[in-house]
């Protein structure tokens, strides 16, 4: 349980609280890069961490971050016209490029010596792994800009979801941290099998075990932590343990465990208090889905479950267009789509949920370290100290992995204890070699 002063110190990313702040020191996810591909193309809106932003493409192909609302009379330049390296005001003609330079004021007699007076509001912007990605917070403490971890190699096959949720960003950090709750929620979308590892079509994943109630350990790292979830396997249930390792890659990122065709990661970009950017994304290598595959496994495709503005079509008000049918004919929710059944759980709890009514098990294990750890981190920036996942040495995140596997039971005499479980810390990659490690060669000696 949580205070209700703790439980907005954890959720609220607005103006000077501690967890936005923390936000600022990191390269943030502000769009796809989809969404502006065309130069001279439509401006895009945004919103990040409180404030209203607009994303274009110039002339020359770069990408600029900017505040919507004109330098001269605060009018919406989502309106204005993009062209010859800027954004032009259709109000009074001023123009603004990608850095935020006032580079023409029609309305102004040239001997005025106004346009370098001004300065545009703009923010830092690189592109790779197909998103936008802006910095925030202050230019002394710009980290360099390192590959997303989902993209280590610039031809890493890669395919995104992106859908606006309306809910705050610890929520669903939470919900993608929570391992225990795949093998319940996502029960008709992840079925046991018989196999020997996670594995995957393009309608349906498979698992090695029926076990509902995994033993959780956690292991606090320079990024964040990680955790391993300890299932029963359906096969040699006497020797093996089915182990899935999560990463929390502080302060919005998740790596959860891959299956045999490709790796995933999760992206949570604050919108506001209260709305957050999701993106799901699948990469790897040759088996890695194409986009419009992977949108339409996760029911989340343009035009039908979300709109050209990422905004989604299953809403509280429609009930998320449940379908009871589906249930009765045996679908677990009635809800198509992972991030979607996701959803459904996350925004029902309200804008902000309240933390103080939790009754944490087992289970929750990884969920308690990840809001004591963002607690004390939001602590720590609030007294003038450095932002979580920005102290250094650090493992690079390209080199980051999960994991997912059947691994021998520990041999007799080792611990299970949450706090002291060296059997599959040692055991089990933390980094990349190989990115998919194969199950049955973990092992004790």
């Amino acid at each position: 349980m949580l205070t209700t002063q703790e439980n907005d110190l954890l959720c609220r990313v607005e103006g000077e609280a501690p967890m936005g702040q923390i936000m600022r020191r990191h390269w943030l996810p502000a769009c796809l890069s989809e969404e502006v591909e065309e130069a001279d193309g439509d401006p895009v809106r945004l919103r990040l961490l409180g404030e209203d932003l607009l994303a274009f493409r110039d002339s020359d192909g770069k990408v600029g971050v900017i505040g919507e609302f004109c330098s001269h009379r605060n009018v919406s330049l989502f309106f204005g016209r993009n062209e010859e390296c800027g954004l032009r005001c259709i109000y009074h003609g001023w123009k603004v490029d990608v850095e935020g330079n006032i580079v023409e004021m029609s309305s102004e007699p040239s001997e005025s010596g106004l346009p370098a007076k001004v300065k545009h509001k703009s923010h830092p912007v690189r592109e790779a792994g197909g998103v936008v990605w802006a910095y925030m917070g202050p230019a002394d403490s710009m980290p360099e800009f390192e590959a997303p971890l989902f993209a280590p190699t610039p031809d890493t096959k890669i395919s995104i979801v992106k859908i606006l949720i309306d809910c705050n960003l610890a929520q669903i950090l939470e919900g993608a941290i929570d391992s225990a709750h795949s093998s319940s929620l996502h029960a008709s979308d992840m079925l046991p099998a018989r196999v020997d590892g996670a594995q995957a079509n393009d309608k349906i994943w498979f698992r090695p075990s029926t076990d509902k109630a995994p033993k959780l350990f956690v292991e606090t790292t320079n990024f964040g932590f990680r955790y391993a979830a300890i299932r029963r396997p359906i096969t040699n249930a006497h020797t093996h343990d089915y182990v899935r390792t999560t990463l929390f890659i502080a302060p919005y990122s998740v790596l959860i465990p891959p299956n045999d065709r490709y790796r995933i990661c999760l992206l949570h970009a604050p919108m506001d208090d209260t709305h957050t950017a999701f993106y799901f994304i699948a990469f790897g290598g040759d088996s890695t889905p194409d986009r419009e595959t992977w949108r339409k496994f996760n029911a989340a495709q343009i035009g039908i479950d979300v709109d050209a503005t990422f905004k989604k079509t299953r809403v509280r008000a429609n009930n998320y267009l449940q379908d009871r049918k589906a249930m009765k004919a045996g679908n677990w929710t009635g809800i198509p789509g992972i991030p979607n059944q996701d959803i459904v759980m996350w925004e029902p709890m309200g804008p902000i949920a309240d933390r103080s009514k939790d009754r944490l098990g087992a289970s929750d294990v990884a969920i308690a370290a990840f809001r004591k750890m963002m607690l004390d981190a939001a602590k720590t920036m609030a007294a003038g100290g450095p932002a979580i996942g920005t102290n250094k040495p650090r493992t690079p995140y390209a080199e980051l992995t999960s994991f997912e596997g059947l691994s021998r039971n520990p041999p007799i005499g080792a611990t299970s204890a949450p706090t002291t479980a060296p059997w599959w810390r040692s055991r089990l990659p933390l980094c990349r070699a190989p990115c998919i490690a194969d199950p049955l060669s973990i092992a004790t000696s």
